[in-house]
């Protein structure tokens, strides 16, 4: 595939340059070894030509965003900001040197295990952020990078937004469609936390299948097709025999169209995760949430006993941060639904559903229990649960009376004392532990024989072009401009503009909008405009220039465009 050629790395003091780590469409990405302290770090550098208001804020805001909570263990650690020589902002991060999972889950086969950690630890990531008042919007496999610790870090709050601004976002700029949730294609496109919920669910989902939830193998998978499939058809369960029907379940209740089906919160749904991870007998990941008020101390169970998941799940203070506080006034201190007030405050409305009778499934709607019990997704604490609530996951006896004798094989009474003596637990833990090892090895010898070519499956085709540039890109069609409002002297005004995609787009390519020909003194309304997502797009319209036209052109991120498509105010074309 053609790539736009890296722009030049800008000579920092107090860093010397090694190498080009990556590219994107607004920035590229270096690295460099810092002199004093002595260490390697990662420097994201806006390109010089995409230098515009909106993008510059958009890049402040994700250095106030990382900045506040890069002390969080699974978020990118961001170690300063400032403006090079040349005038282009750039960001000093952590470098994480290990292969991202946008990387591994195409090329290698991901545990269940390793899926699972990824899951519950970022979903503490992202419940921070909730709780600071952020949406990140673009959770995506390639957004989750891996630390030299080896542990998963997620990065690029670049289209970040306070909470309470998503429920009408003014465009869909940068958003991943494969892993983008239904609400995002509606029009106008909505946002809340239940919106990362679904993208972190497809985020999981991706790792297990080593494909995109809905890309099909051997079908035509272009970013119109994703979005049909997201909106419409149903999430396909998961075909490894090691995927236990729980977890097929948890994700199908966090993937749900409608966001009042999925969990309330990003914390639920790490809290379901755990679940699953206590069904498979493997360790509790431990998830952490740092919050902007004191963490009440988790309720304890029957007995004197902490809740098994509350005591793996650790609350910590973090100040509340408006992503663009650095142009627009000081941080918010957000009572929309990403603050933490909303967070914990009682459930209600559609999103959380009646207070239903103890043991019901407030998801059987979305996704039917699981038969022999409750589901993984189906414990109090899964679906509303705050950092206090409890997570009964088994029943636990209560202890005996001193006078009581041998009234079941779990206890007996102690000769000659009276008293019930109790038989620990642990051996049968062990035992239930080996025959868990010993049929999983078994099965997985079972399915290799008998389905010899399962794990040599033909890779799954990837959802980009691999003819790439310029030559596969169509331009759009059906190019209309349709005058909303008239500038009042030097006033700009509003134009539709509107157009059909072409059929070929993917989920890489963007419509790029650009007025032209504008004489001196009009170059703030030369920089381009950028859709990916709807066919048409309200702009400004330069004032006093009954005959501009406009160049509406598709592009990708590897710097391949179209011819351009220009209609003028005039009518010409």
């Amino acid at each position: 595939m053609s790539t736009r050629p890296p722009s030049p790395h800008p000579e920092l003091p107090g860093y010397q340059y090694e190498k080009l780590l990556g590219s994107g469409g607004f920035a590229d990405v270096f690295l460099y070894r810092q002199f004093r302290p002595q260490r390697r770090v990662a420097i994201k550098v806006l390109l010089a030509n995409v230098l515009d208001d909106s993008v510059r804020r958009q890049f402040d805001g994700e250095a106030n965003v990382m900045a506040t909570m890069s002390t969080h263990p699974s978020i990118v650690t961001i170690h300063t900001a400032d403006v090079s020589a040349d005038h282009r902002p750039y960001l000093v991060m952590e470098y994480c040197p290990r292969p991202n999972y946008g990387v591994r889950f195409r090329k290698e086969r991901i545990t269940v295990a390793e899926a699972l950690r990824v899951g519950v630890q970022i979903a503490g990531a992202v419940e921070t952020a909730h709780r600071a008042g952020i949406l990140h919007r673009d959770i995506k496999p390639a957004n989750i990078l891996v630390t030299e610790y080896n542990r998963p870090a997620l990065t690029d709050f670049g289209i970040s937004i306070v909470a309470d601004s998503g429920e009408d976002l003014e465009d869909s700029q940068g958003m991943s469609i494969p892993w983008s949730p239904p609400e995002f294609f509606a029009d106008p496109p909505r946002a809340d936390q239940r919106s990362d919920v679904f993208s972190l669910s497809a985020t999981v989902y991706s790792l297990l299948a080593g494909r995109t939830p809905f890309e099909l193998p051997g079908r035509r998978n272009t970013a119109s097709d994703l979005i049909h499939r997201i909106s419409s058809e149903p999430l396909a369960p998961l075909l490894r025999p090691d995927v236990p029907e729980a977890l097929d379940r948890v994700l199908s209740i966090a993937m749900a169209k409608d966001p009042a089906g999925r969990y309330d919160s990003a914390l639920a749904f790490g809290r379901a995760l755990q679940q699953v991870e206590m069904q498979l007998s493997l360790p509790i990941t431990q998830m952490d949430v740092l919050d902007d008020r004191g963490a009440p101390a988790p309720a304890a169970g029957p007995g004197g006993e902490d809740d098994e998941l509350d005591a793996h799940t650790r609350i910590r203070k973090v100040a509340t941060v408006d992503p663009e506080a650095a142009v627009t006034g000081p941080p918010a201190q957000s009572a929309g639904p990403g603050s933490a007030g909303a967070m914990t405050s009682p459930p209600s409305g559609p999103a959380a559903g009646a207070m239903a009778p103890a043991g019901s499934d407030r998801y059987a709607a979305i996704a039917p229990p699981l038969a022999g019990g409750a589901s993984a997704s189906s414990a109090p604490a899964a679906g509303t649960g705050g950092e206090g609530d409890a997570t009964m996951l088994r029943p636990v006896a209560p202890p005996p009376s001193p006078d009581a004798g041998p009234a079941s094989p779990s206890g007996s009474a102690a000769e000659g004392s009276g008293s019930a003596r109790r038989v620990p637990a642990w051996p049968f833990v062990a035992l239930a532990g080996v025959l868990v090892l010993v049929l999983g090895i078994g099965a997985t010898i079972a399915v290799r024989t008998a389905f010899p070519s399962a794990e040599e499956a033909p890779p799954t085709a990837e959802i980009q072009d691999p003819a790439g540039g310029a030559s596969r890109l169509s331009p759009p069609t059906g190019v209309t401009l349709q005058i909303i409002a008239e500038g009042q002297g030097p006033e700009p005004g509003k134009v539709k503009v509107s157009w059909t995609m072409p059929a070929d787009m993917t989920e890489d390519d963007y419509i790029q909008l650009t007025w032209v020909e504008l004489p001196d003194g009009y170059g703030r309304y030369s920089a381009p405009v950028y859709e990916r997502v709807h066919q048409s797009r309200v702009i400004a319209l330069p004032p006093n220039q009954p005959g501009a036209c406009l160049a509406v052109r598709t592009i990708n991120d590897s710097g391949g465009a179209s011819a351009p498509e220009t209609v003028c105010l005039s009518g010409e074309t």
